[in-house]
């Protein structure tokens, strides 16, 4: 094993989920949740933000990296599965410094993949400076504004129920 890898292994040894609140911040988890959720009265979308402290050992022995799981993530957590197909996975691995960002077909064809990489990108430079909620508050804004662009709501009298959960998935 290369020292890069056994760096990785300590990592995911180190930090569980209980690390997650303490490093995202007091009460960061409750305000994503409530941005969540006043974000998708504008939108017919779903965002889902999802924080995995480290991964299993299981999967890291298999070397599953971050996209991998991410994708996993998106089909476990139901993304996929919204009426207009244009769910959003907001995914930080914290262990592994990483961020995916997945969106479902219905907003993935309408959204060049440069736009979700300066996504990726402005989150990376919050998070190294230490403002996870501020990354994360951004990511939500973001993806709101391009649902709000792909998907309005055009009649605040119909329904628009909310498929998913807006409460961000702690692992």
């Amino acid at each position: 094993m290369g020292a890069t890898a056994l760096s990785r292994w300590w990592q995911h040894f180190w930090l569980d989920t209980d690390d997650v609140p303490k490093l995202l911040g007091a009460g960061t988890l409750a305000r994503v949740e409530a941005q969540v959720a006043a974000s998708e009265k504008l939108h017919s979308g779903e965002i889902r933000v999802c924080v995995e402290a480290s991964l299993p050992m299981e999967l890291l022995r298999r070397g599953l990296r971050s996209r991998e799981r991410a994708i996993e993530l998106f089909s476990s957590l139901r993304v996929w599965d919204t009426e207009a197909n244009n769910g959003v996975l907001i995914y930080v691995l914290l262990a592994d410094h990483a961020i995916e960002v997945l969106a479902d077909r219905g907003l993935s064809a309408r959204v060049p993949q440069a736009q979700w990489a300066a996504l990726v990108a402005t989150m990376r430079d919050e998070f190294r400076q230490g403002a996870f909620e501020a990354g994360l508050t951004q990511a939500v804004t973001t993806v709101g504004t391009l649902l709000q662009e792909h998907f309005p709501v055009v009649d605040e009298a119909a329904a628009n129920p909310n498929e998913l959960p807006n409460a961000p998935w702690v692992l």
